[in-house]
């Protein structure tokens, strides 16, 4: 995956994921709806922590996390970065996830720089980084384009249904519908999926 983000201009040699988060609104409940609601969003909602593949998939969803939980308290609490140690060193190279400016800058994990007196250099790396990890999340649209009853909080009650299931599953067959037909993200970078059967 990271030779397809070297294609298409990405400055981080060794860059092979994107991660985020999202919040998913739910209909308010009837029982602790302080836990859910997000200022910053303005509504009652689910979060999920995802990495994403330059190519859309959603290859790890960890969630729910509820109430104002920041990117950076919700990468603590998954353990994620941990996993990350384990998995993405090798002796001769580490694998890197790029993250929004909210995840904590760490050996694995980079973010965008911040400040106002920016090099154009540091401008030039946030631009194409941001290209890159938009497209990226075009990984969360596709979810809503393809399972649109997700985006309908009204019918998204806690006490009524599983939502976090109905979320992950939709996240699933989602994945399953790119690798059958593949997504504007696919095409975006020239990248053909491997097919279903073959995952």
């Amino acid at each position: 995956m990271f030779r397809l983000l070297l294609q298409k201009g990405c400055p981080i040699l060794n860059c092979w994921r994107f991660i985020d988060g999202t919040a998913r609104a739910i209909c308010i409940p009837t029982v602790n709806q302080e836990n859910y609601y997000s200022g910053h969003k303005r509504k009652h909602c689910l979060k999920y922590q995802s990495v994403l593949c330059p190519d859309g998939i959603i290859a790890n969803l960890l969630g729910l996390f509820h109430r104002r939980r920041h990117d950076a308290a919700m990468l603590l609490d998954s353990g994620l970065y941990d996993q990350l140690l384990q998995t993405a060193v090798f002796p001769d190279k580490k694998y890197v996830i790029y993250g929004d400016s909210g995840c904590p800058i760490r050996q694995l994990l980079f973010r965008p720089f911040q400040g106002r007196n920016l090099s154009e250099d540091q401008e030039s790396f946030n631009a194409a980084m941001s290209a890159l990890r938009q497209s990226a999340e075009w990984g969360f649209a596709k979810v809503v384009n393809d399972f649109a009853f997700i985006d309908f909080k009204k019918n998204l009650k806690l006490l009524l249904k599983d939502v976090r299931s109905v979320y992950k599953t939709a996240v699933l067959l989602s994945n399953c519908h790119f690798y059958l037909y593949g997504s504007q993200v696919g095409r975006f970078l020239t990248h053909n999926p491997p097919h279903l059967k073959n995952v």
